[in-house]
């Protein structure tokens, strides 16, 4: 596969940041198992500057937000909000994930970033209300870490 190739196909993986395939691809990485490209990945993204990490944590659209409103996400975010049930929320509860994106990433300075795949509105909005208590530091670790997350499922879709 050419580095073309394998960003065109890995590139969307991590969201809106193809940076990432590129780096994985100059490092060697091969697109044998989810799980290998997975680490080759990861091994790509985590030396990388905060700065661009943190724009790694903002090309995410927030949960039930004004992009998912507006038809405005990824395929693949598109379907992962869906599949949690997070086109179909009540008045309140668009209300109350709206508080919590807003007072998420006014604390933290990036949106609220959780692998739905498997959950459910309920079950995310507790994490959500949880998580919104943590720690700049444990945040942004803990946002990375469901990033990585996200990516996997990702992959494994596609290998």
């Amino acid at each position: 596969m050419t580095r073309d190739d394998f960003v065109a196909r890995f590139g969307g993986v991590f969201e809106h940041s193809p940076w990432i395939a590129e780096a994985a691809f100059d490092g060697g990485a091969t697109a044998e198992t989810a799980k290998g490209l997975h680490a080759a990945l990861c091994r790509a993204l985590d030396p990388a500057p905060r700065a661009a990490k943190l724009a790694l944590l903002n090309a995410h659209p927030d949960l039930a937000g004004k992009l998912a409103l507006a038809k405005g996400l990824t395929p693949e975010s598109t379907a992962e909000q869906a599949g949690a049930g997070l086109d179909r929320l009540t008045a309140a509860e668009l209300a109350r994930f709206t508080e919590l994106n807003e007072r998420y990433k006014a604390k933290f300075g990036f949106p609220f970033i959780i692998a739905v795949k498997g959950l459910d509105k309920h079950t995310i909005l507790k994490a959500f209300e949880a998580r919104v208590e943590n720690t700049p530091e444990v945040e942004f670790a803990t946002a990375l870490d469901q990033v990585k997350r996200i990516a996997l499922l990702r992959l494994q879709a596609l290998v």
